[in-house]
C-alpha cells in the first residue's frame, strides 16, 4: 500500500428506479483506522457497504484494495479478500451450537485449510476477550454474545476490515464497552474499521474520522474527537433540525390500563415468558419498559397488544375492564394503536404499497358499506408521508421499498394518526437517524400532551430517559419496580436491565419518595 491506503473508493455510484442511492461517492480508509460512516435514514450509507462487501456492485467508479482496483462480486469474494461484515440483524441458527455458525458461514476452500476449527474459535475468542464458548447453543446465548459471535466468524478469516453495521443498538451498557475494547485490540493490530451509527456519543469517544452521507453524496468530514454529538448531528441534518433535548416530565394518578401477576408460558421454545408482570400505565404519560432483547419483550408485547391472547382475562385491564382474552383487533377498537418490533411482517406488509398499510390498521373509518372511501385513504396516507417526512417514491411504494428509518417514521405516523388512548410502541427509534429521532420524540411527547398514554419498551437507556416520565425494566421475565425517570438514573438502569433487583430495592425507593414528599 504505497499511499497508505487500504480502501478507497473513487466516484463511486449507484442507481435504482427511480432513485441515487449514491452519486460519486469519493472515500479513503487507512489500515488501523476506525472510520464512522454517519447519514440520515436514506442517505445512502447500507447501500455503499453492501458494495464493499460485495452484495450490490457500483453502476460507475471504481473500488480499490491496497491500491489495485477490484470488482467485488459477492460476500465470498469480499471474505476472501480480507473483507468481513456483521450486519443490524444478525444471521444465526438459534438450534445450532456456535462452532457449527461459525462452520456454516465458512467457505469449504478455507475450511480444508483449517486443522481443527473448534481449538481455533477458543484462541481467537481467548485472545480477544470475546468469551464466546463453542459448544454452546445460540438460543441459550444474550445479546451481545450473539454480535460476538459474528465477530469472531469474521476473525476467524483473519479479517483486514470489518464492518460494523448499527453494532451497539441492542447492547447494554457493560456490553458496549467490551465490545469498544474488543474494537481497539483490532486496529492496534492493524485492522481497520467501517462503523455505521447513529449513537453520536460512541462515534466521538471511539472513531479516528467521519464521513458524512447526505442524499447519497458526501456531504463532510471531520475527526469526531474534535467535535460534540451536537456538532455532528447538525452536520448530519442540518443547522435548522430540531434535535432532541429533556422534556418536561407529566406525572398524574388515573390509572388506564394494567397487568396484574401476568403470567405466561413461552411461545415458542426459545422464549423467556412472563413472571407476575405488574404494571400500571397512567392517563397522559409515558412509562419505558428498559431491557435487552430476549428478557421477555416480545411476550409482553404480544401479551398487551393482543396478538398474544394466553393470558387470564382478569390478568390485563383498560380502563377498569378485563381485555385479556381479546384479540388484537378488538383491543384496536377500544382505542389501542401498536407499534410492533419487526417493521415488515407485524408492521406493515412488505409486498402491499403504503396505501394498502394504511388501509390495514384504519379500516374502521376508511370503510364504509363494504366500500372504500379513496379519497379520504389518499388524504391520510399523503398527510402520514408529509408529515412524517417519509423518503418514498410514492403512495403507491412498497413498504419493502423504504429504508428501515423511514418505514418505521412511516409506521409510526399512521398509529398516531389514529388518535389512540393508548400507543404501545416497541423500540420507537431502532436505526433511525438522529434528525428523524428526534421528530419522532416529539411526535410522542405531543401525542402524550393531548392526554394519551403511551408504553415504549426500548433497549436505549437514553432514549428512555429523554421522553418517559417513569421508567422500569424486564429481566429474564421478570419486572423490576417502576420509578419517576427524575428519580433515578441510567446506572441504576443499567443495573436493573441486567438483573439486579429485588424486594429490597422497591423498598429503597418508596422510602427516598416519601423522604422527599
Amino acid at each position: 500500500m504505497t499511499n497508505g491506503y487500504l480502501l478507497e473508493l473513487w466516484n463511486v455510484s449507484k442507481f435504482f428506479p427511480g432513485v441515487i442511492a449514491n452519486n460519486n461517492v469519493n472515500l479513503t480508509l487507512k489500515k488501523g483506522e476506525i472510520l464512522a460512516l454517519l447519514g440520515e435514514n436514506g442517505a445512502g450509507k447500507s447501500t455503499l457497504v453492501k458494495m464493499i462487501y460485495g452484495v450490490n456492485q457500483p453502476d460507475t467508479g471504481a473500488i480499490m484494495w491496497k491500491n489495485h482496483e477490484v470488482d467485488i462480486r459477492s460476500p465470498n469474494q469480499a471474505r476472501a479478500m480480507g473483507i468481513g461484515m456483521v450486519f443490524q440483524h444478525f444471521s444465526v441458527f438459534e438450534t445450532l451450537t456456535v462452532l457449527e455458525n461459525i462452520e456454516l458461514g465458512l467457505d469449504k476452500a478455507f475450511l480444508d485449510t483449517v486443522v481443527n476449527l473448534k481449538q481455533r474459535v477458543i484462541e481467537i475468542s481467548k485472545k480477544y476477550d470475546l468469551h464466546v464458548e463453542p459448544d454452546r447453543y445460540v438460543h441459550s446465548l444474550s445479546i451481545g454474545e450473539r454480535q460476538r459471535l459474528e465477530i469472531l466468524r469474521c476473525l476467524i478469516q483473519e479479517v483486514e476490515l470489518l464492518i460494523l453495521d448499527e453494532p451497539t443498538s441492542v447492547l447494554t451498557p457493560q456490553e458496549v464497552a467490551g465490545l469498544f475494547r474488543v474494537l481497539k485490540t483490532l486496529t492496534a493490530e492493524g485492522c481497520s474499521i467501517l462503523f455505521i451509527s447513529h449513537k453520536l456519543k460512541e462515534v466521538t469517544a471511539l472513531c479516528d474520522r467521519a464521513v458524512i452521507l447526505r442524499g447519497g453524496e458526501v456531504s463532510g468530514e471531520c475527526t469526531p474527537s474534535e467535535e460534540t454529538p451536537e456538532t455532528i448531528a447538525r452536520m448530519m441534518v442540518g443547522s435548522e433540525a430540531e434535535l432532541s433535548e429533556s422534556y418536561p416530565k407529566n406525572l398524574t394518578e388515573n390509572i388506564l390500563f394494567e397487568t396484574i401477576n401476568l403470567t405466561l408460558p413461552p411461545a415458542h421454545p426459545f422464549g423467556c415468558g412472563l413472571s407476575n408482570v405488574n404494571l400500571q400505565l397512567r392517563t397522559g404519560e409515558i412509562l419505558g419498559i428498559a431491557g435487552v432483547a430476549g428478557n421477555g419483550q416480545e411476550d409482553l408485547l404480544e401479551a398487551i397488544s393482543g396478538e398474544d391472547f394466553r393470558a387470564a382475562k382478569e390478568s390485563i385491564l383498560f380502563e377498569g375492564k378485563a381485555i385479556g382474552h381479546k384479540s388484537a383487533g378488538e383491543r384496536r377498537k377500544l382505542g389501542m394503536a401498536y407499534v410492533p418490533t419487526d417493521r415488515l411482517g407485524q408492521g406493515a406488509v412488505p409486498e402491499m404499497s403504503l396505501t394498502d398499510n394504511t388501509l390495514l390498521t384504519n379500516s374502521e373509518r376508511l370503510v364504509k358499506n363494504g366500500f372504500i372511501l379513496k379519497q379520504k385513504l389518499t388524504q391520510l396516507v399523503d398527510k402520514i408521508i408529509h408529515v412524517n417526512n417519509v423518503k418514498c417514491r410514492d403512495r403507491q411504494a412498497q413498504a419493502k421499498s423504504l429504508s428501515g428509518g423511514n418505514l418505521q417514521k412511516f409506521i409510526i405516523g399512521r398509529e398516531v394518526e389514529q388518535n389512540p388512548t393508548l400507543l404501545i410502541c416497541a423500540h420507537p427509534t431502532w436505526g433511525v437517524d438522529i434528525g428523524a429521532s428526534s421528530a419522532i420524540h416529539r411526535q410522542l411527547i405531543a401525542l402524550r400532551d393531548q392526554g394519551a398514554s403511551i408504553l415504549v419498551v426500548s433497549e436505549d437507556i437514553d432514549e428512555l430517559f429523554i421522553i418517559c416520565d417513569r421508567i422500569t425494566a424486564l429481566y429474564e421475565g421478570a419486572i423490576a419496580p417502576t420509578v419517576e425517570t427524575s428519580k433515578t438514573n441510567i446506572e441504576q438502569i443499567g443495573q436493573w436491565i441486567a438483573g439486579s433487583f429485588n424486594d429490597h430495592t422497591e423498598v429503597r425507593l418508596k422510602e427516598n419518595s416519601n423522604a422527599k414528599d
